[in-house]
């Protein structure tokens, strides 16, 4: 199969959880489309040793504008802090749903 000129090559796969990629570079993930209105910010603030592995303990959560025009203050629409990862991504995906309908 050839690809004509407009055909843009596939764009790198993130790893999706309901049907929203995430990006994670160190401790920051990154929750959502950067197309989209909005995007979910979690940050690991602190990890704890469970058997051999390193869990994430403590996780800050920051539904944000993706606009880069607005000032990096004026991002930020919610925030709050959770225990857990897990907690912490269900609640991000909470927030996301009701913001990207909302829009």
């Amino acid at each position: 199969m050839t690809r004509t000129k407009k055909e843009a090559p596939q764009a790198a796969q993130f790893p999706m959880y309901k049907n929203h990629p995430l990006v994670r570079c160190g401790d920051v993930i990154y929750y959502g489309s950067m197309k989209d209105k909005f995007v979910v910010k979690l940050e690991i603030k602190s990890k704890k040793k469970v058997q051999d592995l390193e869990v994430a303990d403590r996780v800050t959560i920051q539904l944000m504008y993706t606009d880069t025009s607005i000032r990096s203050r004026k991002q930020i629409v919610k925030s709050s802090e959770k225990k857990g990862l897990y907690l912490a991504l269900d609640i991000a995906d909470a927030w996301l749903e009701r913001a990207l309908a909302n829009e």
